[in-house]
C-alpha cells in the first residue's frame, strides 16, 4: 500500500529515463546518415532529448532523496496583514481566500481556527489547518512576507500602494510532539 505509493512513481519516472537513452541512441545513428534533411531533424529531436533526459535524471535523483517526515503533516497556516494599512488588510484576505480556495483544489479540508477583521473585506490576522496528503510539504515553501503593488479598491487619486502580509506555515504537533 504505502510503499507501492513511494516506489511507483520512482518505478515510473525510471522505465520513462531508460526508454529515452534508448530512443536517443536510435537517433544519434540517424546523425550518421547520408540525408542532410534527415540529419537536421535528427539534431534538433536529440536536444530535445537531451533536456527530456537531463529533466528526467533531476526527477530520479529527487525520487530517491530521503522525504522530509513532516511533509504529511497537516499544516497550520498563519496569514497577519503587514505595512499598508487597510490595503493589507485586504491584501491578507486575499491570500487567505487564495490559500483555502487551492486547498479546496487539491482536495484537502480546511478548519479556520480564528480570523480578526479589520474594515469589511480585510482581516488583520487569521489562522487555519490545512489537512490532507502532502499538505505541509507543499505550503511550507509559502512562508515569508508577500508583497504586492497594486491600485487598491481605498484610493480615489489612483497611485499605486505598496502592501505586505506575513504567511507562517508550520507542521501540526501530534500528541507525541507536545
Amino acid at each position: 500500500g504505502q510503499e507501492r505509493s513511494v516506489l511507483e512513481p520512482v518505478v515510473r519516472a525510471a522505465a520513462e529515463l531508460r526508454e529515452v537513452v534508448r530512443y536517443l541512441k536510435h537517433v544519434r545513428e540517424v546523425l550518421e546518415d547520408d540525408d542532410l534533411e534527415l540529419r537536421e531533424l535528427a539534431q534538433d529531436e536529440v536536444t530535445e532529448l537531451e533536456q527530456r533526459f537531463e529533466d528526467l535524471a533531476l526527477r530520479v535523483r529527487e525520487l530517491f532523496l530521503p522525504k522530509d517526515p513532516m511533509e504529511d503533516r497537516p499544516a497550520v497556516v498563519e496569514v497577519r496583514a503587514g505595512s499598508g494599512g487597510d490595503e493589507a488588510g485586504l491584501f491578507a484576505s486575499d491570500l487567505m481566500r487564495m490559500y483555502m480556495r487551492y486547498a479546496e483544489r487539491q482536495g484537502w479540508s480546511v478548519e479556520l481556527m480564528s480570523v480578526s477583521e479589520g474594515i469589511p473585506g480585510s482581516i488583520k490576522e487569521t489562522i487555519f489547518i490545512v489537512r490532507g496528503r502532502g499538505v505541509y510539504g507543499k505550503l511550507r515553501w509559502e512562508s515569508g512576507v508577500h508583497r504586492v503593488q497594486r491600485v487598491p479598491v481605498t484610493e480615489s487619486q489612483g497611485r499605486i500602494h505598496t502592501s505586505a502580509a506575513s504567511v507562517a506555515v508550520l507542521p501540526e504537533a501530534e500528541e507525541v510532539d507536545v
